[in-house]
């Protein structure tokens, strides 16, 4: 039976490196990554790259509304 693992990544260090980890474990990642607005594409990008690379089953990308982060920091709020 194939060992699955959902991975949050955010194109981050951490969450990259988590992903890696679940990988080199054995696992079969599937990868999610929440799109809140960020002022910095790159990181979806980045989020992208890593799921491709690490060879995820699926990267789902879900979409937030803005209102729930409208005040801030990692918005510019």
């Amino acid at each position: 039976m194939e060992r699955r693992a959902v991975v949050l990544l955010s194109g981050g260090l951490d969450s990259s490196v988590a992903a890696a980890k679940a990988v080199s474990d054995g696992y079969a990642i599937y990868a999610m990554t929440f799109l809140y607005g960020q002022s910095h594409s790159r990181e979806v990008e980045s989020a992208r790259r890593v799921a491709e690379f690490l060879g995820a089953k699926d990267h789902v990308m879900v979409e937030l509304p803005p209102f729930l982060f409208s005040s801030s920091a990692l918005l510019g709020g």
